[in-house]
């Protein structure tokens, strides 16, 4: 590979249990928190380096009834330590007994590649969220698989600059879902397909792409023979051929996306004492009206005032679309383009008060 791009590696951990494992991603991090909180781990799953990495250098997933955990750059060291010390995993209900691990370390990832490599999604890839999956279903059929085209491109190269790749060349993707017609997933309406994808750009096997990463959504697996294609682990290695890659120049029918289309990641600086400044509020806000009721007027117009006040409550119209990973700018709009933390509700899921209420042993 090119020795202008860094050696960014990966590392997969399979941990073989005496059991099948039938918990969530999330289930399994509490867990982890709970038995090993010293391990350098942890900050990487409880939300602590959310201000550092916006995509998780550690990704938790349940694949097979089997735990995978998946150490990307930052996080592969963290990810080899915690796992010479499994030994048994007690969820409270149920505990299970750790029989072995194996691990595959890959270097030069997250690299530029001139052929195009095929990936499968083996989780569901999820997307669309409530706002591209609004515009979406104002699409056509035809052009629906160029938009999410444009979504892939997009989130390949926001990986790209995550790691630390400053890619010079466009992203090039086809994507080939079973249905255009997405499913949802969960309370959010998020809108997820299933299918794969062609890009000229090399990713880790199992590592999220999309919305609901933490959640184990949109994991890939690279290199196969999709027409064969069944999740087991050893024949998606069996089944890697010579016609896992292409000449990037004998496909006509690829989108297009150039690294200067998407901003690069804006970290949010944190407010300090933000609870603390916003309880004042509530009191300075609560003392105010306790001076207005000492000399109450009379209200005029209340008919009027109530719809005022529904006016206020209804919520600004935003003119981005809104991604996981960042903000695609709609075309004909001056909002400015920035880059966002991952769903809100990812990091509810991802922070140790979480974990404590979620998973009571």
């Amino acid at each position: 590979m090119s020795d202008s791009f860094p050696d960014i590696k990966s590392a997969v951990v399979r941990v073989v249990t005496d059991k099948p494992v039938r918990k969530t991603p999330y289930q399994v991090k509490g867990v982890f928190m709970r038995q090993y909180p010293d391990e350098p781990i942890i900050p990487m799953l409880d939300g602590s380096y959310r201000d550092r990495f916006l995509y998780p250098r550690v990704q938790v997933k349940i694949l097979n009834e089997q735990i995978y955990i998946i150490g990307i750059h930052e996080g592969v060291d963290p990810v080899l330590s915690v796992a010479e010390k499994f030994e048994m995993f007690d969820f409270g209900n149920i505990t299970f007994e750790v029989q072995d691990c194996d691990i595959e370390n890959v270097d030069q990832q997250f690299i530029p590649s001139s052929r195009l490599v095929r990936y499968r999604f083996i989780t569901p890839w999820v997307a669309l969220n409530h706002m591209t999956g609004g515009k979406y279903r104002f699409l056509t059929n035809q052009e629906k698989p160029s938009y999410l085209n444009r979504l892939l491109g997009q989130n390949i190269i926001f990986l790209a600059n995550e790691v630390g790749i400053n890619l010079e060349d466009n992203i090039y993707t086809k994507v080939k879902v079973s249905s255009l017609f997405p499913r949802p997933v969960d309370e959010n309406k998020w809108g997820a397909f299933m299918g794969e994808f062609k890009t000229n750009f090399v990713l880790p096997n199992y590592i999220g792409v999309g919305n609901g990463i933490t959640r184990g959504f949109g994991t890939i697996f690279g290199m196969f023979n999709p027409d064969s294609f069944s999740f087991d682990e050893e024949e998606l290695k069996q089944d890697v051929t010579s016609e896992t890659s292409e000449p990037l120049a004998e496909q006509d029918d690829l989108e297009s996306v150039s690294a200067s289309d998407v901003p690069k990641p804006k970290r949010k600086r944190r407010t300090v004492y933000k609870g603390k400044r916003q309880h004042q509020d509530k009191q300075d806000e609560s003392a105010q009206n306790r001076k207005k009721n000492k000399h109450p007027k009379k209200k005029k117009h209340v008919h009027n005032q109530s719809k005022i006040q529904k006016q206020k409550r209804r919520p600004p119209r935003s003119g981005r679309v809104f991604s996981e990973e960042f903000d695609i700018e709609e075309e004909g709009t001056n909002t400015n383009t920035n880059v966002s933390d991952e769903n809100v509700e990812d990091q509810k899921f991802n922070t140790e008060k979480h974990h404590k209420q979620q998973h009571k042993f």
